[in-house]
């Protein structure tokens, strides 16, 4: 099997869509359906990643058919003492909702003035510097 063949059959595809594209993609689709052979020069580089995919979509649970299934029901387990308190600390951080900085019961800081001590600084700090020439 040659790359020339798969070349020359797209090229008998442009010339049939007149250079669209579009419609010479679908030819050869069509074409791949009855031509084992163009159907292997096209996919021959893209063989491996092909079959990577699809044994990890399968290997996964992702395929059509682990959908078709219902999933199995999980046991229900009583909490004891523990694991009461175990869940109930983990439904409040999933529940809490809270932001960095905004927990509950904490006000937002207002601006405030800078203090005399503060500009004092800052103008001690202006003067020592002295602009390039």
């Amino acid at each position: 099997m040659s790359l020339d063949y798969v070349e020359r059959r797209i090229t008998e595809a442009l010339k049939a869509s007149k250079g669209n594209t579009t419609k010479a993609r679908q030819t050869l689709i069509k074409w791949c359906q009855d031509d084992l052979k163009l159907l292997h020069g096209l996919t021959k580089a893209h063989l491996n990643g092909i079959v990577a995919y699809n044994v990890d979509r399968v290997a996964s649970g992702r395929s059509d058919k682990s959908k078709k299934k219902p999933a199995p029901a999980k046991p229900q387990v009583k909490a004891t003492g523990k694991e009461k308190f175990g869940m109930e600390i983990l439904k409040a951080v999933v529940n809490s909702g809270s932001v960095f900085g905004m927990e509950a019961g904490a006000a937002p800081r207002k601006k405030g003035q800078a203090s005399q001590q503060h500009i004092d600084a800052i103008k001690k700090l202006a003067s020592k510097t002295k602009p390039k020439k």
